[in-house]
């Protein structure tokens, strides 16, 4: 367990960001106690810097003190990597938010880490750019963030990650030094890549305080489908079929049955009962390749078994058809209250045998599974629904995902495409990585943050820690 955090530390860190941006009070301290994990910690203390300045004498602070430092944005993930699982110091993005320039010429965008996804994403409109990562939740969930967990979204399949976005960052390193990385050259090979060290390092490494973006040009047109499907294996097959195509896709989603249920009021039309999955399919580019790429992937959604694909034409009638994906998450909450969301990812071509191998873990442990995601670059989110009360299902559920994450990589995948490890994954790491591997993650966090106070716990040895200061009702 970490040290708690005394008087003496609590006064410097007013000191540093003002009484007004910070604050020790438990009803302050609640608000930033979880995230969109199941789970909640109660940090000593939350802090509002608003420059790379204040950041690194927070962090001076903690080696000082002895306390853990937890950088947050806005607390949307779904792995608790934004948790303070230890008590210490959560400090929030909250005041650096600043789009600081956008370049027309260069198609680069300077950032601060509390910037929203979304709202980069208008402000670059107005240049006639984009910023390709596209996570559902990239209306509320920060570019620091997104950086931090290496988040994909739906345009994954065609332009990438967020790691491919990124061309040089500010950086706080655990020591407390400002250290810059990569370049606004598009080739940059000087020294180690700290900049793709840093991306997906869930805030063990680092805090963001600055990210230089690469913005490409907004297309001339785009084509969006929905294929219907009788059953989950054709759907999966006609992935299989287009992914191993001419025509890439600048977005294939996936929804089963269930998914589909769950956010048909947001359709606008009757899904028929002899529908088992659908594929939410986009191309884009100039108007004439966009015609010739749509008639292409509808000829092989009708070859894999398709009931038929209908192209959204109107602007509100695609805006419909996103909408209701986006709201699949915390839709299907409907079903029941709790839910245990993985975002497994596997070699394409081996959707089908992954498909096929959950819908057994449900049968045999009787559990209900929705799944739903980004199928064009092999990235499912499987959701286990499950009543919290009944703690048979809980216990069977816990077993399941374990089988799960031994069938993915059983297929060569992996247990995260885009959430990260967290804490909730942290249990099941040795399922993927050999022991040497994880060896040299520690070699690295130790080398980098001697005192282990940046974000401890998280991405691997959660399982050792303390679980004492998890918040409980009537605790505090």
């Amino acid at each position: 367990m970490g040290k708690l955090m005394d008087k003496w530390a609590k006064n410097q860190i007013r000191g540093i960001v003002g009484r007004e941006y910070s604050s020790d009070k438990k009803e302050d301290r609640i608000l930033y106690s979880y995230d969109a994990m199941n789970r909640q910690y109660l940090p000593d203390m939350v802090a509002h810097p608003s420059s790379s300045r204040e950041v690194s004498r927070l962090i001076v602070l903690a080696n000082e003190a002895g306390f853990p430092v937890i950088p947050r944005g806005a607390g949307t993930g779904l792995t608790g990597g934004a948790l303070a699982v230890d008590g210490g110091l959560i400090i929030t993005t909250r005041r650096m938010n600043r789009i600081i320039e956008i370049d027309r010429d260069s198609l680069t965008a300077w950032v601060e880490p509390g910037v929203f996804n979304g709202e980069l994403q208008t402000a670059a409109a107005r240049y006639g750019l984009f910023f390709p990562p596209d996570p559902a939740s990239m209306d509320y969930s920060t570019l620091g963030g997104n950086a931090a967990e290496n988040a994909g979204g739906a345009r994954a399949v065609k332009y990438g990650v967020t790691r491919d976005y990124v061309m040089a960052l500010e950086v706080v390193m655990p020591t407390g030094e400002i250290v810059h990385t990569g370049s606004a050259a598009i080739k940059c090979v000087t020294g180690y890549d700290l900049t793709r060290l840093m991306v997906g390092s869930e805030g063990t490494l680092g805090v963001i305080t600055k990210l230089l973006l690469r913005l490409v040009p907004i297309p001339e047109a785009v084509g969006t489908m929905l294929a219907a499907f009788p059953e989950i294996g054709a759907a999966a097959r006609a992935v299989a079929r287009i992914m191993s195509g001419r025509v890439t896709p600048s977005t294939l989603e996936f929804m089963d049955r269930t998914a589909v249920e769950c956010v048909k009021d947001y359709l606008q039309e009757d899904i028929p009962s002899d529908v088992k999955a659908l594929l939410l399919l986009e191309v884009d580019g100039s108007p004439s390749i966009v015609e010739e790429d749509a008639r292409v992937l509808e000829q092989e959604c009708l070859a894999a078994g398709a009931l038929g694909v209908k192209s959204a034409r109107e602007h509100e009638e695609r805006e419909s058809l996103w909408t209701a994906r986006r709201a699949l998450s915390p839709a299907i909450m409907k079903i029941r209250p709790l839910k245990i969301n993985e975002d497994v990812a596997v070699p394409r071509m081996k959707i089908p045998d992954l498909i096929t191998g959950i819908e057994e873990l449900a049968s045999r442990y009787d559990i209900i599974i929705v799944n739903f995601g980004h199928a064009g670059d092999g990235n499912v989110h499987v959701n286990l629904l499950l009543d919290p009360d009944d703690k048979d299902e809980v216990s069977r559920a816990q077993l399941a995902v374990k089988e799960l994450f031994q069938l993915v990589v059983s297929l060569g995948g992996t247990l995260s495409g885009e959430h990260g490890i967290g804490i909730a994954k942290a249990p099941y790491l040795d399922i993927e990585l050999e022991s040497s591997a994880v060896d040299v993650m520690r070699k690295i966090k130790k080398a980098l943050d001697p005192n282990n106070i940046l974000n401890p716990h998280k991405t691997f040895d959660y399982e050792r820690t303390s679980v004492e200061r998890e918040l409980k009702p009537g605790r505090g």
